[in-house]
């Protein structure tokens, strides 16, 4: 697991191991509250209801009880994930900690899922980013940690598919909060490629010349300003027997982002360390895949570069070439995520995939429509848009499905190319981008995700730390696991 996830054991304890049974910190059901001299009374004096994620510390003696709320209503993984995440920041503070989560939610989840979902809401609570730091952060004490699982239970799969989720999500959330001057494309690539030998996942780099000789005229065009060469990562899982089918995932990978010539103010500019969380969260989706072995063959494309001004930069009003052929006049160089997409979507067609799904921090226009913990759905598919959203609500990650409307599409006409990179006007910007990205997928099966805004949180709740949050990585493994 990435060194940014801080616990170093999680153990597994079957329920009728006689050592658990006789545990002085042994986990304790709530039929046992009375004989630690807890009433009823004694919670309603303290305002302890039992509600989803609510905690109450009972001190004794030798040793600290912890009374979790589950809630009244049904459960589900992600309520799971985030009560576990509580439990974490209530016991972080102690040596060890032994609990019966997944037991008590097993009836309701299935105890592979109970115990998977307990361990990755544990694990991301436990991130934090701090390798830049001089001085790094004194680590939580707790890093030793038993759950208590019904007998018999497949806890070695259960473990494997849970850190390989969190620790997908924690190199997501890595690679988003490195600052642009210490993550390049050539960066960005070596962790794709130290992603592809730990997992087995083939994988192919194009670098600059090899872009070049492909004819991909939007990477090389948003390019053009740096000193720093562009990068195609393309990451491939096979299945060893038959393949039923083939999904392409493609992530925008601008690296840091300064609008080109049509330079950002410096509140535009300041996170655009985060304009590359599309490949992100690409790279660590795919790095999870292997533990989940679909009979699917999975790619991952992500078109990484940086976007700078200078004098050999792309100019407004400039056309570029795409690789399926068709031209762009560049009217606005700050509209650079849907011209390096663009050679991407093009790569990914001729796959013949059953599936496109396309993840970019493409627009403010999105964040404004839809806030901070929305991202925007676009497609050309019902039946794909459909899975998409299942596959969503399933990662408990919110998308909301925005339309692509024709009659929007005139105004992406060039006068002296195929198509211009914005629209002529100053509304719906969201969806003007979702219809140019819609010109390079022709009749494949694609979904757009615009991430801008759920890419990174203010906050700290539940398994979510400030900065980034992992967005997307979830929501792509369930589209491979629910094919």
């Amino acid at each position: 697991m990435p060194n940014q996830l801080t616990i170093s054991s999680i153990n597994v304890v079957f329920s009728e191991d006689e050592d658990v049974t006789t545990a002085k910190d042994r986990p304790v059901r709530p039929s046992e509250l009375e004989d630690l001299g807890v009433s009823k009374e004694f919670l309603i004096a303290n305002e302890f209801e039992g509600k989803l994620q609510q905690t109450l510390l009972l001190s004794r003696q030798e040793e600290v009880v912890i009374a979790l709320g589950l809630g009244d209503q049904p459960l589900t993984a992600a309520d799971a994930r985030a009560t576990a995440a509580t439990l974490w920041h209530s016991t972080k503070h102690l040596d060890s900690l032994t609990s019966s989560l997944p037991l008590s939610i097993a009836a309701e989840l299935g105890n592979e899922t109970a115990l998977q979902a307990t361990v990755e809401g544990l694990l991301l609570a436990s991130y934090r980013f701090d390798e830049l730091k001089g001085t790094p952060e004194a680590e939580p004490k707790l890093d030793r940690i038993n759950l208590l699982v019904a007998d018999g239970v497949d806890s070695e799969t259960a473990l494997r598919k849970a850190e390989a989720v969190a620790s997908a999500i924690a190199l997501s959330r890595d690679l988003v909060n490195r600052p642009g001057g210490s993550l390049s494309a050539l960066q960005l690539a070596d962790e794709a490629v130290s992603v592809a030998e730990n997992t087995g996942l083939e994988i192919e780099i194009w670098d600059k010349q090899r872009l070049l000789n492909e004819r991909c005229g939007g990477i090389i065009g948003v390019n053009a300003g740096s000193l720093e060469e562009p990068r195609l990562v393309r990451m491939t899982w096979r299945p060893k027997g038959e393949s039923r089918g083939t999904i392409h995932f493609v992530g925008k990978g601008i690296t840091f982002d300064t609008g080109g010539l049509n330079l950002k103010t410096f509140e535009g500019m300041k996170e655009m360390k985060i304009d590359m969380g599309g490949a992100a969260a690409v790279i660590g989706a795919m790095s999870a895949i292997a533990a989940y072995a679909p009979d699917l063959t999975v790619i991952g494309t992500c078109c990484c570069t940086d976007n700078q001004p200078s004098p050999t930069a792309t100019k407004p009003g400039d056309v570029l070439k795409i690789r399926n052929g068709k031209t762009v006049e560049v009217l606005n160089t700050d509209a650079e995520g849907r011209l390096v997409l663009a050679d991407g979507l093009s790569i990914a067609v001729e796959d013949q995939p059953d599936l496109i799904v396309d993840l970019a921090t493409l627009t403010g226009a999105c964040m404004v429509a839809l806030g901070q913990r929305y991202a925007g759905l676009m497609g050309n598919n019902e039946a794909a848009i459909a899975k998409v959203q299942t596959a969503a609500a399933l990662a408990n990650e919110r998308v909301w499905h925005l339309p692509l409307p024709n009659e929007y599409r005139k105004q992406l006409d060039s006068e002296i190319a195929d198509i211009q990179n914005i629209g002529s006007g100053r509304f719906a910007g969201a969806l003007v981008a979702g219809l140019f990205l819609q010109e390079f997928v022709g009749e494949s099966p694609w979904v757009h995700l615009d991430i801008a805004g759920p890419v990174t949180t203010d906050e700290n709740e539940a398994e979510f730390v400030k900065g980034a949050t992992g967005f997307g990585v979830r929501t792509l493994i369930e589209i491979v696991n629910n094919w």
